[in-house]
């Protein structure tokens, strides 16, 4: 075990002398250390009630003979950081969780881990730390929140971004949009649709690093207490049978989460996540390979923003193991052979899985739509590719020509849709949010939201080098790689320009002459926000949108 470092040798005394300053017994000391790294907070919904997870966990660590030892991890809350400079530090404390992670394992020698997350970043983060050490893993998040209810009809933050919009286009009043902000969250847990962290939740399911029901039990329910408590008497049979992450994850058991990605419709931000996850891995994932998977994907549910139902119904109608078991009828589609935390297989561990509602989880033969709920676009304005999730796109949108208007910040673009400047027919360009641009590139929620809530999202387009949020919904571009502060062409579209979007193809084209465009690269100007601290670091070592956005390592 990586901890005999500290019990097996007479002058490690000095270090063991610190284990009893902190109560720990000789019998505890002796027995496998196993890292729960928990990013309990008060300021994440997702992540208020993560003690009480730590809590199980430890529970059941100590059941199964382990030493459970609780450190920390930060975390931002995407939803009370979006709209100002404050999302700018979202993304960017992926790499910050990565490296505490490797960190603490490793200088406190642990035998194991139980990664306990919930929200966004945090989820791969931890992942990307946990595949470097390649110690014996298993995840466990907080779970969903539960949906919220206005009116009668079930509701989610989604809901209070597009209010606002609605609110400014006069359709509801001051009242309506109070009771709106009272009522769409209505307790702990991740944001209660098909988000990012969810879709990240469920991933990690997919993978096999996470226990059934992981992905969608709710926060509140006792079936995620009891989930904790399994996964700690889990990890400690890892332990002892020496099975690490990467012998779970692998590139057979990434093409599963791709699918299950595709079939679930989850957030454009895993195609920014699983390939960093990967790179940590050894595995090599690229955005070719998307599409590829999504051409053979049927797209089976329609959780919010693409549809009215929420984490708390897929739990209901079976859950991620009712989605395997449903593309498990496509010969080929998963491979179900693969290894996972429970000792199980995944044919195995979905055997008795039933889907309870296919109007919750579709059929293979009644899907939404025939290929997945992403799809990555490339073509002159994005060469090395962009991402939409198609499946919460008008069908109108799907194929279309629209106008640019450019701005070169989110606040530009979100005054001149508050302004009444964006008419049917427009794509709305934001750059110089990227990767580098933001940096950190932002998550955009706000202006999707407000479009929406108009009832501009069946008419106009969004395209930018910066993130929509996972609760966005129509038809939202982003992650347009290059960036317009590393070169890109979006930083020479200029008002008026007609952009062609094919998402059923997956092209995407500027309509302008190449003459034209080396014209204006002669005047083009990069404009580059001034950064300090962390952001400054950040952006001399980030790479591209399109690799996963992970640090530069040369």
């Amino acid at each position: 075990m990586k901890s005999d470092i500290l019990k097996k040798r007479p002058e490690m005394v000095p270090n063991r002398s610190l284990f009893k300053a902190l109560g720990y017994t000789d019998e505890e000391i002796d027995r496998p250390l196993i890292g729960v790294v928990c990013a309990k907070s008060d300021i994440v919904p997702g992540h208020q009630q993560l003690d009480r997870i730590a809590d199980a966990v430890k529970t059941g660590i100590l059941m199964n003979g382990g030493t459970p030892i609780v450190v920390p991890a930060i975390g931002v809350c995407d939803g009370i950081a979006m709209g100002h400079e404050g999302m700018k530090y979202s993304l960017v404390t992926r790499e910050l969780i990565a490296d505490s992670v490797e960190c603490m394992a490793k200088a406190h020698a642990f035998d194991g881990l139980v990664l306990i997350p919930n929200c966004d970043k945090i989820v791969p983060g931890m992942l990307m730390g946990a595949c470097r050490l390649n110690l014996p893993t298993i995840v466990c998040s907080g779970g969903p929140m539960l949906a919220g209810h206005v009116n009668g009809k079930k509701t989610s933050l989604s809901s209070t971004f597009e209010a606002v919009g609605k609110y400014l286009s006069g359709q509801i009043t001051e009242e309506e949009l109070a009771e709106i902000e009272d009522h769409s969250c209505p307790g702990c847990g991740s944001c209660s649709g098909m988000y990012t962290a969810n879709s990240m939740n469920c991933m990690c399911e997919s993978l096999g690093i996470a226990l059934p029901g992981h992905g969608t039990i709710p926060a509140v329910y006792a079936d995620r207490t009891r989930l904790a408590k399994k996964s700690g008497m889990k990890i400690m049979d890892l332990v002892r049978a020496d099975v690490k992450i990467r012998d779970i994850i692998n590139d057979k058991s990434f093409r599963n989460a791709l699918t299950m990605d595709m079939a679930l419709g989850c957030s454009t931000n895993t195609m920014l996540h699983l390939p960093a996850i990967a790179h940590e891995a050894g595995v090599k994932i690229n955005l070719e390979m998307a599409n590829e998977i999504s051409n053979k994907t049927p797209n089976l549910c329609h959780l919010a923003p693409a549809g009215h139902t929420y984490m708390e119904e897929l739990n209901e109608a079976g859950g991620i193991s009712a989605v395997m078991m449903e593309l498990s009828k496509i010969p080929g589609a998963l491979n179900l052979d693969l290894p996972t935390v429970t000792g199980k297989t995944i044919r195995e561990n979905i055997k008795n899985a039933k889907n309870r509602n296919p109007e919750i989880i579709r059929t293979i033969d009644n899907p939404y739509s025939k290929t997945g709920g992403i799809a990555v676009l490339k073509g002159n304005l994005a060469p090395d590719g962009c991402v939409v999730k198609r499946g919460a796109v008008a069908p109108n949108m799907l194929v279309h020509t629209c106008t640019a208007k450019c701005y070169n910040s989110e606040e530009e673009a979100i005054a001149a849709i508050d302004g009444g400047k964006i008419q049917k027919g427009d794509i709305v360009v934001i750059r110089y949010e990227g990767p580098k641009g933001g940096p950190g590139m932002r998550e955009m929620l706000a202006p999707t939201s407000r479009l929406a809530g108009m009832g501009l999202d069946k008419d106009v387009a969004l395209i930018t080098d910066g993130r929509f949020s996972g609760a966005t919904r129509g038809a939202s571009i982003g992650h347009v790689s290059p960036e317009a502060a590393e070169g890109g062409l979006i930083g020479l579209v200029e008002d008026g320009d007609q952009i062609h979007i094919d998402m059923i193809n997956c092209t995407i084209e500027l309509l302008v002459s190449d003459e034209v465009l080396a014209e204006r690269r002669k005047n083009f100007k990069m404009v580059l926000k001034p950064v300090t601290g962390y952001l400054k670091r950040y952006r001399k070592l980030v790479t591209s949108a399109s690799t996963g956005a992970i640090f530069n390592e040369d």
